[in-house]
């Protein structure tokens, strides 16, 4: 057997798992992939927890709780149903919405627009998707309170805020509806790129050529690091059995620019971080970044 055919045995392996529970009135009985990433996710928070305790340091430690409290905030939603998964988007969206508005500095009723937005394009995703053809539409909605309000002076910076975070928040993680039951999948495959990212940015710095920033926005963000989430996304998404071209692209490119994306709204609002409430990230905007370029990338391409 060829080093090809031997890849190509481990990715067509059937990776759905058995999960037999029998407690009491509960009776749960699964067959499906799902078992098999829930297994992986808590095979690998075990391994880094024992990491993090040799480590001994504060910020991998809140980074490694806030991670544990994560998984399963995702997970199970997703492994419920599309419909607590736009239960679980819509509540991203309306978060992450309400920091981004406060880093551009949008008022009131442009934040209220936000905020209905990031409701109604989940639920739209769950009972009526064809409703989000819509959205260039719902855009021009935005100028809606510039214009009632007769704001010559900022209608026009408030309308382009306030439509460019309709689509890069709202509509974006409106596809971890359209994408179910993948969801979890892919969250789970552009965090672990991340983090090969990071890896490939500090294991090639010592080449000129992967210290090369990919923007001025953010140093960090290197050539290196990109090759390192190229490399990772494969690697995962082999372990996860499903590798395509277009998922490759839209987890490592899109990802790594997705957190370029947020770079360059933090700058112009000259702060380190969206927020301070979730330990060791800052807000939830600045964890879930790399998702909003990810995830509507992964639905057109993959």
């Amino acid at each position: 057997m060829t080093i090809v055919d031997g890849y190509l045995a481990f990715l067509h392996r059937d990776r759905r798992r058995a999960l037999n529970i029998d407690l009491g009135p509960l009776h749960l009985h699964l067959h499906s992939r799902a078992v098999f990433l829930m297994w992986v996710t808590l095979a690998i928070l075990a391994l880094a927890g024992l990491v993090v305790l040799a480590a001994r340091r504060q910020e991998l430690i809140e980074k490694w709780r806030t991670w544990a409290l994560i998984a399963p905030t995702v997970g199970i939603p997703v492994w419920i149903g599309p419909g607590t998964t736009a239960v679980l988007a819509a509540a991203l969206a309306v978060v992450a919405a309400t920091e981004y508005a406060r880093l551009v500095g949008l008022g009131r009723r442009d934040t209220y627009l936000l905020g209905a937005l990031a409701v109604l394009y989940p639920a739209a995703a769950w009972l009526r998707p064809s409703l989000l053809q819509l959205a260039p539409a719902l855009v021009l909605l935005c100028a809606v309170p510039s214009v009632l309000s007769g704001d010559v002076a900022h209608g026009a910076k408030r309308t382009v805020f306030t439509g460019f975070g309709s689509v890069w928040i709202c509509w974006s993680l409106s596809h971890l509806v359209m994408l179910w039951p993948d969801s979890y999948l892919l969250c789970f495959a552009i965090a672990a790129t991340d983090v090969a990212a990071w890896s490939g940015g500090k294991g090639l710095r010592r080449m000129a050529w992967a210290r090369r920033p990919l923007s001025p926005l953010s140093p960090n963000k290197t050539v290196g690091g990109m090759v390192g989430a190229i490399i990772g996304a494969f690697i995962v998404l082999s372990l996860l059995g499903t590798v395509s071209i277009g998922l490759l692209v839209a987890i490592s490119v899109g990802g790594v620019f997705g957190d370029l994306l947020e770079s360059m709204v933090k700058r112009q609002a000259q702060v380190k971080d969206a927020g301070c409430w979730l330990p060791g990230f800052g807000g939830l905007l600045d964890r879930i970044d790399s998702l909003l370029l990810a995830l509507p990338l992964a639905y057109l391409l993959g």
